[in-house]
């Protein structure tokens, strides 16, 4: 994996369910995985398990909140050898789920 998120960047995602009452629209995005058409977005994290958004192959009508492995994208690998991206901090800032377009068009 590519700009693999440290102990301390992960610190700083709430824990799973811990924004549960708060809208969708306006949960916060701390990180941003992706490669080729696929982007997985993390509002919330624990352990192993991440929950955000995910958009696989390009296909925003079936694009969905959910549950994801890191261990999983950790695995990722195209044509054996490109692996998944994570955004370094430094191009990554924190934002609402609303304020990103790839989320905000299709939800």
């Amino acid at each position: 994996m590519w700009n693999e998120p440290n102990k301390a960047r992960l610190a700083k995602i709430p824990r799973l369910y811990e924004t549960q009452n708060i809208p969708v629209k306006d949960k916060l995005i701390y990180l941003h995985f992706f490669i080729g058409d696929c982007d997985w977005y993390v509002a919330e994290y624990d352990d192993d398990r991440f929950w955000g958004y995910v958009i696989l192959n390009g296909n925003t009508i079936n694009a969905e909140w959910g549950y994801f492995s890191f261990h999983d994208l950790k695995s990722i690998r195209t044509h054996g050898w490109v692996q998944i991206d994570c955004e370094s901090e430094k191009l990554w800032e924190v934002k609402k789920a609303s304020e990103i377009k790839k989320i905000r068009i299709y939800r």
